[in-house]
């Protein structure tokens, strides 16, 4: 037994090379993402007013408690934001530390121990088994191991490792595409997949591939499509809200001294009347911003992104990053892996045919005996306790799940006489049993020995061996790798195969494709996003799972391997990006430059991964998707983590972010109408004679409280699959489009219109005793009007019920603001500026504000008719 290092040996050189572990970036606190959230551009506008506000209330100008409100809101959203961060942040520690510390067999004093693989440090021997993942960089010092590196560099064929010479010299390694065909080097992060040996520790920790790999995670997160748009549409109110309050505060300084009868009669009224003049005009314009800029939008935001994190978890997707659930629903192109994806990440027996090219397996009792012994008796691999199969290779593991358990029982009485193991030169494997010898390998070799098979009544008939290799061709264009099966009733002869060899079938075997990624990918790929799958396969293999999957459909799709892509220019890519489906034998460095070069074709990227390879791509895209099976480092670089690997699950995530995109566009119409009305009825107001119509702190109450409820509302709109069927959202393209800007220009302008009408008509003013219970009723009018109209802002059509039983909060929630509003009058007193007044006045106000809907109803009417007298247009145009 090796004697391994001592106990000071480990002190020593964990000193001198330090430890095992993968250093991971800090969590952010609490506190650094409430700082973060400031960063929001319409958190950033609302600070500029409350600063208008903080002096103009030192001056005595404004009320304290207004800009209270503001402060309020400010702390309100940003505590929520932070909040919903870090408890999607906190979901997923909880899923990292449910896990349990990986284990490795190590020899220390002599003996061999158990320690956790943090532990390991340099100079130590790992005995590494089928099955064990490999803890950190090294040697092969002992015995002969296959290993899967598809954990770094995305290969999921075996690699054959040897133990060293001893001459054998260690020498650092440079990561390149070769790295990992090097007969001795393990590295970390790699699994063994047949065979067993003893590492030699070099490299821990972060001096490891893996470690270096985790370094290139320092770059910055790419902005998210929704933040470039909301500070454009931030950038856009308050050009809005500024030119806006300062034309306005100009006209109706111009209008005072029209008034007045002219600049010197003006002037003539005193100094201290003209600064107050001054000061009324300021203050209109601090008014007029105020509500220009829809202060409940980030708390929408917030809280829609705080709902759906929850919801996602239901659907196997952790949501890291809250963000990135919105981005999601705007991707243009989707870079994923194949294995364990788009396949199930296992190979499996997906066919089975024998000399008859007939399925004949389970109807054939000849077949199946026969075809038990080739694969019972011929093979590495068994069955545990829990019925899972343990050891051999991945054909082993596959056949084995093929044959199951109770028929490998059944041949336990059956002794093996004599056997002979398969190798790269002979192609086969046999095992001789007391009255029949078995065979199982490649079809060339198998084929070319046999001239007979045995059919499904147990007749040996001669064998047509065109039509079986024209099958197995067949099967081989399908990625399929094609195993066939025979007996003799010869002893076994070493290295030699008998004349008397019978076929009994064949078998094909691949990573098959998940039955429902296939209908994910056409449901994402209806909904305008290019699925490209990025995979270390060969460019045959990758091709044949792309037709199989729905990703390649026609001829002039294209596939490329790395090479291929490493000759072009990133010109020549971009020219062609919209046609590839496929790219084989990929680089960690293929997958971070396609990120980048479909990102400055501003195209919403995103990308899957499970690698420590995949890291830096996934945290590049705009939306990384890790796998919940994969590394740790490649859930702390994406946004996303989809804990059952299933593409499906991917496409719920998008169908999720589209759901949020227009949940968010229905409170963005819901609010600027509000905003637009609020504005013009409170700029045009003074020149008739109406100060204040609605005071600041109306506007506030409305912007954040009501708009707060509406959020709760308007963001559990639920999920339809009608948003599969839109086109994605450009990263520049505007929030505000045609059909919202009609509705919010249409809805703001009749608002607009019955509140001049309310607040003028001598009609509307008898229904009240004074002028305190007129505006108060009007702003319980203005806050009944936005909650007709968030009825309008549901749906597209004229049904403002549609889908309404899929979202039954929102009648509630629509009801508690006008209950709170009915409170509000009673109880608002001096600080809303309320009085209250009787049932004729709420009668009247109700009337007034239902006429929001059919309003709209007409509106959409209009729209729906030009739309369908444009296309006939079109298409008559395109006869």
């Amino acid at each position: 037994m090796l004697q391994g290092l001592n106990d000071q040996e480990v002190l020593d050189n964990r000193q001198k090379f330090g430890d095992n572990k993968i250093i991971e970036a800090e969590p952010e606190t609490f506190l650094d993402k409430f700082k973060d959230a400031f960063g929001d551009p319409m958190i950033k506008l609302l600070i500029a007013i409350a600063c208008i506000m903080a002096i103009m209330a030192f001056l005595g100008y404004a009320e304290w408690g207004e800009l209270i409100g503001i402060v309020i809101s400010v702390l309100l959203v940003t505590v929520i934001s932070a909040k919903t961060e870090m408890s999607s942040d906190n979901e997923y520690r909880k899923l990292k530390d449910g896990a349990k510390k990986e284990l490795c067999k190590v020899y220390r004093n002599g003996k061999i121990v158990e320690i956790e693989v943090d532990d390991v440090v340099v100079g130590d021997r790992i005995i590494i088994q089928s099955g064990d993942k490999i803890p950190a960089d090294g040697v092969l010092c002992s015995g002969a191991i296959a290993v899967d590196n598809s954990a770094l560099n995305g290969e999921s064929e075996e690699c054959k490792k040897y133990a060293i010479p001893n001459d054998f010299i260690y020498r650092e390694v440079a990561i390149t595409g070769d790295t990992f065909v090097d007969k001795h080097s393990l590295f970390r992060g790699a699994v063994v997949v047949n065979g067993e040996g003893v590492l030699e520790v070099k490299k821990v920790g972060m001096m490891t591939m893996m470690g270096e790999m985790a370094k290139d995670m320092q770059d910055d997160d790419v902005e998210s499509p929704l933040k470039v748009k909301l500070s454009k549409l931030a950038d856009s109110i308050s050009k809005f809200g500024y030119i806006g309050a300062v034309v306005i505060a100009i006209t109706l300084m111009i209008h005072k001294v029209i008034v007045a009868g002219g600049v010197s009669p003006y002037f003539d009224l005193g100094m201290m009347y003209v600064f107050k003049d001054l000061l009324e005009v300021l203050m209109l314009a601090v008014v007029i911003i105020v509500m220009a800029v829809p202060e409940g939008l980030p708390l929408m935001i917030a809280i829609v992104l705080m709902q759906n994190t929850s919801k996602m978890l239901q659907n196997n997707v952790l949501v890291r990053k809250p963000i990135g659930i919105e981005t999601a629903g705007s991707l243009n192109i989707l870079f994923s892996d194949k294995t364990g994806t788009i396949t199930k990440g296992e190979l499996e027996v997906v066919e089975f045919f024998d000399g008859d090219l007939k399925d004949s397996y389970q109807s054939s009792k000849y077949t199946k005996e026969y075809m038990g012994l080739c694969i019972g008796k011929n093979t590495g691999a068994m069955f545990d306790n829990n019925d899972k199969v343990i050891g051999g290779n991945a054909t082993d593991k596959a056949l084995l799940n093929f044959l199951g358990k109770n028929e490998m029982n059944s041949l336990n009485d059956i002794k093996v006489v004599k056997s002979q193991g398969f190798n790269s030169a002979n192609k086969y494997s046999a095992a001789e049993l007391e009255n029949v010898t078995v065979y199982k390998g490649a079809p060339e070799r198998l084929l070319g020995k046999a001239t007979k098979y045995i059919n499904q009544n147990g007749q040996v008939l001669p064998i047509d061996k065109d039509k079986l290799n024209a099958k197995i061709d067949s099967l081989a264009d399908k990625a399929m790798r094609v195993l066939s099966f025979a007996y003799s009733e010869s002893e076994l002869i070493e290295d030699a195969l008998p004349d008397d060899l019978v076929i009994v079938g064949f078998v094909g075997i691949r990573d098959d494709v998940r039955p429902e990624a296939k209908q994910a990918i056409k449901e994402v790929q209806n909904a305008g996003v290019q699925v490209v799958m990025i995979t270390g396969d060969r460019k045959e293999t990758a091709v044949a799972i792309a037709k199989d999957s729905g990703l390649i459909k026609s001829d002039d799709e294209l596939a490329f391997t790395s090479e291929e892509l490493n000759k072009m220019t990133d010109d020549e890519i971009k020219a062609v990006i919209t046609k590839i489906r496929v790219i084989a034998r990929a680089l960690p460095t293929d997958k971070s430059r396609m990120v980048r070069i479909a990102q400055e074709l501003n195209l919403v990227c995103g990308m899957t991964g499970d690698g420590v390879n995949d890291a830096p791509a996934l945290k590049r895209a705009d939306v990384g998707f890790a796998m919940g099976s994969g590394t740790d480092v490649a859930k702390e670089a994406g946004s996303i983590v989809i804990l059952d690997d299933n593409f499906k699950s991917i496409e719920n995530a998008i169908l999720y972010g589209r759901t949020i995109y227009n949940n968010i566009l229905k409170f963005i119409k819901f609010q600027l109408t509000i905003n637009v009305a609020a504005v013009a009825v409170s700029a045009i107001s003074p020149f008739f004679g109406v100060e204040e119509p609605l005071k600041i702190t109306h506007i506030l109450w409305i912007n954040l409280v009501m708009d707060g409820l509406g959020a709760l509302a308007l963001g559990a709109e639920p999920a339809l699959k009608k948003y599969m069927s839109e086109k994605p959202k450009s990263r520049t393209q505007s929030l505000v489009n045609k059909n919202m800007m009609s509705q919010v220009l249409c809805a703001g302008a009749w608002l607009g219109v019955i509140s001049f009408a309310f607040l003028k008509l001598p009609f509307f003013k008898e229904f009240f005793e004074n002028e305190g219970q007129h505006l108060t009723a009007y702003f319980s009018m203005f806050v009944f009007s936005a909650v007709a109209n968030g009825f309008n802002v549901r749906s597209e059509g004229i049904n403002i019920f549609d889908h309404i039983k899929e979202n039954k909060g929102f009648i509630k929630v629509m009801l508690a603001i006008v209950l709170v509003q009915i409170i509000l009058t009673f109880v608002g007193g001096e600080i809303f500026s309320c009085t209250p007044f009787g049932i004729k006045g709420w009668l009247i106000i109700i009337v007034m504000s239902l006429t929001m809907i059919p309003v709209d109803m007409l509106r959409k009417i209009i729209m729906k008719s030009s739309e369908k007298s444009l296309t006939y247009e079109n298409d008559v145009e395109a006869v």
